[in-house]
């Protein structure tokens, strides 16, 4: 049995969760800060800082106490994000990890925020369980700051086939959800917009869905433009398009062109890399509509398909201990504290 505190602090989710062996969850534990962002339209960074700092301590009593652990040298190891994030966010949390490494003599693992990602897929639930040891895996992040395909050879051993060239599908989200005034968070506004509309009202385009050059990768800046251009025209025409109706026909349309792009290359991928699984990931997989989508898709395919619970697709902290332990792959964890590391507001997986 491996006991990891992880401690996920990249952008504006305080997590700490305790994970057993990879797959087991012991305690999971996250402190939102959505409300707090909702009047900016966004995440303003320095706010995120300051209530990362805040919350921090309680996030990581909660996590413990919830695990059963009274000692933290019970623990085998922490593991702590180190980027991609927002480097105040992110400094948080590795110094709280630090903190705590140095004082257990416990060794400290610092994950990629995007492997943290993958990694949720192989976490076990009474209901669901996770992905098996069968290679090589396709892999589609799918976030507000990340849509990406990659494929995984083994635990560690990741191959980038494609990646978006502009925006990420979540940037797209969030924007759409401005022009026709959903608010924010945009993903899940889109969602319960795009559930009373009509998706066939407006012909929107699938951006390289059918390029060779760019057989795999992403484009999702055109699509935007074009809902803007379509917004512009209905105004012009005495619409307005943050009418509730009109709103959920564009939200229809827009969710259901970026569904259909993502399934169809991450279809395509698996088909011409002859995967085994493929694992959906990221904020944007709690998307009703793409993972309905995937569903049908691959199970026409007959290849398995492993999306996490709503609640492992948005930011926590058990997706990085998980991936701390397949990190190591049954070997023993290193015993440095990382007093050294540092953080990486961009850093490829």
């Amino acid at each position: 049995m491996t006991l990891i505190l992880a401690i996920e602090t990249s952008c504006d989710e305080t997590a700490a969760a305790v994970v057993e062996s990879g797959r087991t969850l012991r305690s999971n534990v996250v402190a939102t800060q959505i409300e707090l962002h909702r009047r900016f339209g966004g995440v303003f960074p320095e706010v995120a800082s300051r209530q990362h700092v805040l919350a921090i301590q309680a996030v990581i009593r909660d996590a413990l106490q919830q695990a059963d652990i009274d000692d933290v040298r019970a623990l085998d190891a922490l593991a702590v994000t180190q980027g991609p994030g927002l480097a105040g966010s992110l400094l948080v949390g590795v110094n709280a990890a630090k903190g705590l490494a140095f004082a257990a003599g416990r060794p400290l693992v610092p994950i990629n925020h995007l492997e943290g990602h993958i990694y949720s897929n192989w976490i076990d639930l009474p209901d669901r369980p996770g992905a098996r040891d069968d290679f090589p895996v396709l892999v589609l992040i799918v976030s507000g700051g990340h849509t990406e395909l990659i494929l995984m050879a083994g635990h560690g051993q990741y191959r980038l086939l494609g990646s978006t060239l502009d925006d990420a599908a979540g940037e797209a989200f969030d924007k759409v959800a401005r022009l026709i005034g959903l608010g924010y968070p945009g993903g899940p506004a889109i969602q319960e917009a795009a559930a009373a509309g009509d998706a066939l009202r407006y012909p929107l385009p699938r951006p390289l869905m059918h390029n060779e050059e760019h057989r795999f990768n992403f484009s999702f800046s055109g699509l935007k433009t074009a809902v803007l251009n379509l917004t512009r025209q209905l105004e012009r025409g005495g619409v307005e398009p943050t009418d509730p109706s009109t709103a959920a026909d564009i939200a229809a349309s827009f969710q259901s062109a970026a569904v259909d792009v993502l399934v169809e290359k991450c279809a395509d991928a698996a088909k011409h890399y002859g995967v085994r699984q493929v694992c959906i990931c990221g904020g944007v997989s709690a998307n009703r509509g793409l993972r309905l989508a995937a569903q049908e898709r691959f199970a026409a395919m007959q290849i398995p398909l492993h999306i996490p619970p709503l609640f492992l697709c948005t930011d926590n902290a058990a997706m990085i201990a998980a991936a701390a332990f397949f990190r190591a792959q049954g070997s023993p964890f290193i015993a440095d504290s990382g007093l050294e590391m540092d953080v990486f507001a961009t850093l490829p997986l």
